[in-house]
């Protein structure tokens, strides 16, 4: 039963590729039983804009309009492969700046979304993870020391919670995605680090408090990762702490769909992660359900023809 439950495409995107149905038929032809369409939430300033968006001439109310879009083709793709796969629809949020979270909660209620995908990608406003160049701008901005990189993880982990407070994401992307330039930082629970170790700690007890889901995203590996996000430190505090976790590629194109599950998989298995969560549709909005080791051995065993 492989599932994910974040994913983009270039119809949506401007950083992705391929039609949101190029998407749902590459899921159908890997295997996927369930698969989450997760469009990025609409920015609403222009100072927000990508690169890729300024250079396309998009505006914040063309963003509107395409996120409109998105769920109409959702919802229309959902019906039309019902057969074949079972299609959640939600987004993945921003949060640039606290104005976000409300932003987020409207949209949700407008579209009557099944599920969030809780995500920060902009510190001091500044994208984190476009490029490097980018974030060493947002490395820069912090005080009262520019440049110091304890500061700006720490911060990160600020807006984090705050976004999970606000929004309670059903499920959690990326958890550490403020290591994106900087895969080996480690975030040590004794001496300078303590601190954001601390903060790192209060937001996973936060979201297992609630019941959300944190992702094993396996973009990482494209970005050059040892590890999925979570990394391995925070991943057992998760294990200690008794989290649930899902499985998520965060693909950005049709090619993308189940990229690196393979590595996903030994990461899994040496970090003896015994159980798998998705999210299933029910009469009262979404649930839990545990994918049993018989169904997850399938889904790896088929794995091996993709």
């Amino acid at each position: 039963m492989p599932v994910s439950f974040h994913s983009h495409s270039g119809q949506f995107c401007h950083h992705a590729t391929g039609s949101l149905e190029q998407v749902i038929q590459s899921a159908i032809a890997k295997g996927f039983s369930v698969y989450g369409l997760s469009e990025h939430m609409p920015r609403f300033q222009e100072a927000y804009l990508y690169p890729e968006e300024i250079e396309a001439s998009v505006t914040p109310a063309e963003l509107v309009d395409t996120f409109k879009a998105f769920v109409e083709e959702a919802r229309r793709l959902r019906t039309k492969y019902a057969s074949q796969i079972s299609l959640l629809i939600g987004m993945e949020t921003e949060y640039i700046e606290p104005p976000y979270a409300e932003h987020a909660i409207e949209l949700r209620k407008q579209y009557n979304l099944d599920y969030i995908v809780g995500s920060v990608h902009h510190m001091y406003t500044v994208p984190i993870d476009f490029s490097k160049e980018l974030y060493n701008v947002a490395l820069s901005k912090t005080l009262p020391k520019a440049n110091d990189r304890l500061t700006l993880f720490a911060d990160y982990f600020d807006a984090q919670y705050d976004m999970l407070k606000a929004l309670k994401p059903e499920v959690v992307a990326h958890f550490d995605l403020i290591r994106i330039f900087c895969p080996d930082q480690s975030i040590e629970a004794h001496g300078e680090w303590a601190s954001v170790w601390q903060k790192v700690t209060r937001n996973i007890d936060f979201v297992i408090a609630y019941g959300g889901l944190f992702e094993l995203n396996s973009r990482a590996y494209k970005k050059g990762f040892r590890d999925a996000y979570p990394q391995r430190d925070i991943l057992q505090y998760i294990q200690q702490r008794n989290g649930r976790f899902t499985l998520s590629d965060d693909s950005h194109g049709p090619n993308d769909v189940g990229l690196y599950y393979r590595n996903l998989r030994d990461y899994i298995q040496e970090m003896h992660i015994r159980e798998i969560y998705a999210l299933e549709l029910s009469d009262t909005g979404v649930c839990h359900k545990l994918l049993d080791s018989a169904t997850l051995q399938r889904f790896w065993q088929k794995m091996e023809s993709w």
